[in-house]
């Protein structure tokens, strides 16, 4: 029986400035997520400095993803945070040195717990590239349950991805 690697969330520090850049600047993996810009390392500590790490002010809350040696190895992010319906939609980005370990669904797993526990929200949901099967194997083995199918949802610079939008009941 495989275990899941043991992780930890935390806010964002200012120490974490640079591998933010690296993340949000991979395009590598705008394709996968709404975002296909690239963002500056100024755009990046504004965002830093002044978020307020409060859900219900800023709406979203991004937590890094630290493993027990204290190794970033992703991030982890709680947007579109509606309080009055009781959901959120999910995101997590794995650095490509520490995918295929467990990561992801540790991660998820504690987001789910934090989901529920911390912020008693009722659902939970994550839109997916249809193409993207390893996502869609995480969540499915979460329980996550498709919900519609989003044509031409997601635009990689040259062809446009159906995308599914997955929700799990909490």
């Amino acid at each position: 029986m495989n275990t899941l690697p043991q992780i930890r969330l935390r806010a964002l520090e200012p120490e974490d400035l640079d591998v933010l850049y690296a993340i949000e600047n991979d395009t590598t993996i705008w394709n996968v997520g709404n975002t296909n810009v690239p963002y500056s390392r100024y755009t990046l500590h504004d965002y830093i400095a002044h978020s307020k790490d409060d859900i219900y002010t800023d709406r979203q809350v991004r937590l890094m993803v630290e493993n027990m040696n204290g190794e970033i190895v992703g991030i982890a992010d709680v947007v579109n945070f509606d309080p009055q319906h009781r959901r959120a939609e999910l995101g997590i980005v794995i650095m490509s040195t520490y995918r295929h370990q467990g990561y992801a669904t540790a991660v998820m797993e504690e987001m789910l717990n934090y989901s529920l526990h911390i912020l008693h929200l009722h659902q939970v949901y994550v839109i997916v590239d249809c193409g993207n099967e390893i996502a869609l194997k995480l969540f499915n083995s979460l329980d996550f349950r498709e919900s519609a199918r989003l044509e031409h949802w997601l635009f990689d610079g040259r062809d446009y991805h159906d995308a599914l939008l997955m929700q799990r009941i909490l």
